[in-house]
């Protein structure tokens, strides 16, 4: 039995213009990842000579993919379980191909759920930098006694996951719209202004040195697999957002072109946050490679000893704040936009639907970090071994869940669309554009992606 009818059963909103999905869709993308992880990870993996690995994992292997989920959604329309039902059926595959768009909808669920845990952290840490940074209070105790509060955490994630639904609740025009032509011009003016402050306080030749004199000697096969999989990770491929997000692109707009900026602009962002946070590291003595803990511990150590730390500290930690709600937002919109389309709810019951899920799920992450956190349930396995249960949630996520997801979908495109229909509705230009796209995801993509999945079980 279908989900629904293959005709879509109901008009389909759409994007008011070609430049605000840009901005929806740059906004999914643009989040925690850039801004919060790909900084320490680049600093673990040689600054310069990961970047230049990351550029080309975004164009080879991960522009491939998101092009290929962007027009499954628009030929599908919202709901990737519904979205791949379709597509299935109109090239005559068997409908189970269907259980790829619920994988990757069960991801972006997951994901969301821990995504707006830490995320409510940045909001904690904005109140954290009014009170001051410094003193009495060093960085790793405010960091622990966040952590060590399931009640503070809770509070946070709870305050961010109603924003978020409140957002989506508007639907597409009133709520997502609205809020991405608000959010992303406020992010980049508020990385631009960190940046200004970076190069004025901040030691912005190290900065620029460390982000761009290449060594090539660094780049092996663990620099190679972090860089790809950060890439992966960072535009949000194989999580059925952006095949929820393609649902509502007109076909007036060109869907290579808009590939192309999303990659493009990931990409700036990820640099700018670069030029942001390490010429402040680099003034202040501290470790680049610092991991993790380069957010919320070697950056308010350094805005304690900065002049103006306290008005910049909540600069950059609501900055933080506004990447991962742009974010959470995409990979709400997924199974609210399912859940309206196969049961005819209303969005407001859908997002209470979700948010109910979602928190609850969520209190697993929280209680990981305190009242769990010596709960290792999978030590018998070396993989798993000194594991919490969100260690466990994010790896399998992530390291797991998601490149299958990733894999599926450039064969499933590659193979069993037809080359001739793809050429049609995409309209790549010379002909050699979309055989190099076909080869890339037919033979390119699935071998490096499943390279990092033999990483991420290592």
């Amino acid at each position: 039995m279908s989900d629904v009818n293959d005709s879509g059963g109901k008009d389909n909103p759409s994007w008011s213009s070609g430049f605000t999905f840009i901005l929806a869709a740059v906004g999914s993308a643009v989040g925690l990842g850039n801004i919060w992880k790909f900084p320490y990870v680049a600093g673990m993996n040689g600054g310069g000579a990961f970047l230049i690995v990351y550029v080309l994992s975004l164009i080879f292997v991960v522009a491939p993919i998101l092009l290929g989920e962007l027009m499954i959604g628009r030929l599908g329309h919202p709901g990737p379980p519904i979205a791949m039902r379709r597509v299935a059926r109109r090239f005559n595959l068997s409908t189970r191909w269907a259980a790829l768009g619920w994988l990757g909808m069960l991801i972006g669920f997951l994901v969301a759920t821990f995504y707006c845990v830490v995320a409510g952290w940045t909001l904690a840490y904005v109140v954290e930098a009014w009170r001051g940074f410094g003193g009495e209070r060093s960085s790793e105790e405010v960091f622990g006694n966040l952590l060590a509060s399931p009640g503070r955490m809770i509070f946070w994630q709870s305050i961010f996951l109603l924003a978020t639904l409140w957002i989506v609740k508007g639907g597409l025009n009133q709520g997502i719209e609205r809020a991405v032509r608000f959010l992303m011009p406020a992010l980049f003016l508020m990385l631009l202004l960190m940046i200004g402050y970076a190069a004025v306080e901040g030691d912005f030749r190290a900065g620029l040195d460390f982000l761009f004199s290449t060594d090539f000697s660094r780049i092996d096969g663990s620099v190679v697999l972090a860089a790809t999989g950060q890439a992966f990770f960072s535009i949000g491929v194989g999580v059925g957002v952006m095949m929820a997000y393609g649902a509502y692109v007109p076909q007036s707009v060109s869907l290579g072109r808009s590939v192309l900026i999303i990659v493009g602009a990931d990409t700036l962002v990820a640099v700018l946050a670069g030029l942001m946070i390490f010429p402040i590291v680099f003034a202040n003595d501290l470790d680049p490679a610092q991991g993790p803990g380069l957010v919320f511990v070697t950056m308010p150590t350094a805005f304690a000893q900065m002049p103006g730390g306290v008005i910049f500290g909540m600069l950059f930690f609501l900055l933080l704040a506004v990447a991962a709600i742009t974010s959470v937002i995409a990979g709400t919109e997924p199974a609210v936009a399912y859940m309206q389309e196969r049961w005819g709810w209303t969005r407001g019951i859908c997002c209470m639907v979700f948010g109910l899920l979602a928190w609850v799920l969520g209190l697993v992450t929280v209680f990981s970090f305190n009242i769990w956190a010596d709960f290792t349930p999978l030590d018998s396995f070396k993989v798993f071994a000194g594991k919490t249960l969100f260690d466990l949630l994010d790896y399998i996520v992530i390291n797991i869940m998601t490149p299958i997801s990733g894999i599926l979908i450039a064969l499933f495109v590659g193979w069993k669309i037809n080359p001739e229909f793809l050429s049609n509705d995409l309209k790549l230009g010379h002909p050699w554009v979309l055989a190099c796209w076909l080869f890339l995801l037919r033979f390119v993509v699935p071998v490096v992606v499943l390279a990092i999945l033999i990483q991420g079980l290592s």
